[in-house]
C-alpha cells in the first residue's frame, strides 16, 4: 500500500510560482509512473501531469503546459510540481497520484494523496 504525503500548497498572486511536493511510502517508489490532478471549487477532478517512473517521459494537460514541470527523484521518494506563471483558474486542490503506467495515471491511478490547497488571487 502506497501512501502520498503532498505539501507546498498557498496563497499567492497571478503570475506567481509555487512548487509542489510529494512524498510517497509504502512501496517501491521507482515501480510506479506519478501525476498530478486538481479540483477547482465546483468542477470535476482534473489530469495535470505525470512522468514515467524513469522521469524520461512527462505529459501535460494543454491548460498547464508550457507553466508547469513535473519532475522526480526517485531516491528521496518525492515527486514534485513547479508551478510558474499561475493565473486564477490554477486555484484548487492539488492531488498526487501514483499508477502502475502513465496510462493508469491519466485513467485511473491506483493511489491518491490527501491534497494540498493552491489558491491564486488576481
Amino acid at each position: 500500500q502506497v501512501q502520498l504525503v503532498e505539501s507546498g500548497g498557498g496563497l499567492v498572486q497571478a503570475g506567481d510560482s509555487l512548487r509542489l511536493s510529494c512524498v510517497a511510502t509504502g512501496g517501491t517508489f521507482s515501480d510506479y509512473a506519478m501525476g498530478w490532478f486538481r479540483q477547482a471549487p465546483g468542477k470535476d477532478r482534473e489530469f495535470v501531469a505525470t512522468i514515467t517512473w524513469s522521469g524520461g517521459n512527462t505529459y501535460y494537460s494543454d491548460s498547464v503546459k508550457g507553466r508547469f514541470i513535473i519532475s522526480r527523484d526517485n531516491g528521496r521518494n518525492t515527486v514534485y510540481l513547479q508551478m510558474n506563471e499561475l493565473k486564477v483558474e490554477d486555484t484548487g486542490v492539488y492531488y498526487c497520484v501514483a499508477g502502475t503506467s502513465r496510462v493508469a495515471v491519466m485513467n485511473g491511478p491506483d493511489y491518491w494523496g490527501q491534497g494540498t490547497q493552491v489558491t491564486v488571487s488576481s
